[in-house]
């Protein structure tokens, strides 16, 4: 018997498969949307703020791109504002109703991506805003009754939470949200990140005031995404220095970004319905396939049919081997996450562990679905898995 966390010598160099299970960090481009930002690379290089015809011709790549996204979200062209992605859409939406709308208080969590809660905690510490950090469960869901009792007190109030978690997928319901704070006139961000490209999202029914997205969850681009901001809510650019983006965000746009990000929502929303069934499949197999074949599995947030069905973080029995969990799992192939991407090399571990009192003795994963992985490929995982458990002494 080969003790915990030791693969055979057959295992570790006859059945080795590369696994990418870490799709929440990010998505592998689709060769459509590379074909696409090729062909823009090739043949449109002019500044689309100058008035030759190779700058318009670039303006109107821009515009197209633009267009299709607002078709898409219900919304209008004006209200869509390209950005580097999703953190600087997320600073500009926390950052700017605080310099221009006289925002005196933002209503948060502490499980929020740092984009959100480093930038709260900024302008905490400068003393440009009162925080209220919500109470979280241990699925990490709010309390809608708690925030309507911090949103009845009056104070000129932004209230960001996330649509779905993108550590442990729980997702707030964003409709009863937003429809609290129309009730007591409170600006409503939404970091969507994660939903963008998966859910369908109609802002003309979702009384939400901003919202944002980055290409390279859905099979885009790094360096590309956008900020919402719902007509007449009245904020300035956070980036000043030129006039692009109708003056919102200064500097000369990334065109082949713009150009995939546009491709990259088209796709997904032309083929939602049948991602949503491939990959929602693949979590609820590998779910049931963990817990036939490992004693003790649990599962970090909401694991059920209402949770972000691309992400399935997984609670593992305890071994003296949990520093070495996610190690061991790249030596056999397999790209997954202990938490957000953007808090890997940490020595604090996951604030959203943390926040949702995760017990630190149990390693936890994060595995991430996208619309390219197999079956095959969660079957390999759970056995290589089941593997490094083979031995381990009943608890």
């Amino acid at each position: 018997m080969f003790s915990p966390f030791q693969l055979t010598f057959e295992q570790s160099i006859y059945k080795v498969m590369k696994v990418y299970l870490d799709n929440a960090a990010t998505t592998p481009m689709d060769k459509e949307v590379i074909d696409v930002m090729v062909n823009v690379m090739n043949d449109c290089f002019g500044n689309p703020s100058s008035i030759h015809e190779h700058g318009r011709k670039a303006r109107a790549i821009i515009e197209k791109s633009r267009k299709k996204i607002a078709e898409l979200l219900n919304a209008s062209p004006a209200e869509i504002f390209f950005t580097s992605g999703g953190t600087e859409a997320d600073n500009m939406a926390i950052r700017q109703p605080i310099e221009d709308l006289g925002i005196k208080r933002i209503i948060t969590t502490r499980i929020e991506h740092h984009a959100v809660t480093h930038t709260v905690e900024d302008l905490e510490k400068k003393g440009k805003a009162e925080v209220v950090w919500l109470s979280v469960s241990n699925d990490g869901s709010i309390s809608l009754e708690e925030l309507e009792k911090h949103l009845s007190v009056p104070a000129p109030t932004l209230v960001s939470l996330m649509h779905a978690n993108n550590e442990i997928g729980t997702m707030h319901p964003i409709m009863l949200i937003g429809e609290l704070c129309k009730k007591y006139n409170a600006l409503f961000h939404s970091d969507t990140v994660q939903t963008i490209g998966h859910y369908p999202i109609n802002l003309q029914n979702i009384p939400v005031d901003m919202i944002t997205c980055s290409a390279h969850k859905l099979h885009g681009p790094k360096g590309i995404g956008f900020l919402y901001v719902r007509s007449g809510t009245g904020i300035k650019p956070m980036i000043t220095g030129g006039s692009q983006e109708r003056n919102m965000r200064a500097g000369t746009e990334n065109i082949y970004g713009i150009a995939a990000l546009g491709k990259a929502m088209e796709l997904a929303h032309e083929h939602m319905v049948e991602h949503e069934q491939h990959i929602r499949g693949l979590k609820n197999y590998m779910k049931r396939k963990l817990m036939e074949e490992i004693e003790d599995i649990r599962f970090n947030g909401d694991a059920s049919n209402d949770s972000l069905y691309t992400v399935l973080n997984v609670s593992f029995p305890p071994t003296p081997h949990s520093e070495m969990f996610l190690m061991k799992l790249d030596i056999q192939g397999i790209s997954a996450s202990g938490g957000s991407a953007c808090s890997s090399g940490s020595n604090t571990g996951s604030h959203v562990l943390n926040g949702i009192q995760a017990d630190p003795n149990r390693p936890s994963v994060r595995f991430s679905f996208s619309r390219f992985n197999t079956k095959e490929e969660i079957d390999y995982v759970v056995g290589v898995l089941k593997a490094m458990y083979a031995g381990q002494p009943a608890k």
